[in-house]
């Protein structure tokens, strides 16, 4: 399987994420967390969780690099 790649953000940047199952990795310790998204009462929420595979994926690479 394939590393999954994730586009760079920089600090204070402007993203335009997709609404379900957004993937965002920590370019420092690797973290990646799945991110949904909605409009309620005209109001944007948002629903985080940790990957823990993607996560684990991502530090293994991260490890070989060094």
């Amino acid at each position: 399987m394939s590393r999954r790649e994730y586009p760079a953000v920089f600090d204070n940047q402007w993203v335009q994420p997709v609404r379900r199952n957004y993937g965002m990795q920590c370019c420092d310790c690797g973290l990646v967390h799945r991110i949904d998204f909605r409009v309620k009462n005209g109001k944007i929420q948002l629903r985080a969780r940790r990957d823990n595979r993607s996560t684990g994926q991502i530090r293994r690479h991260m490890r070989r690099e060094r």
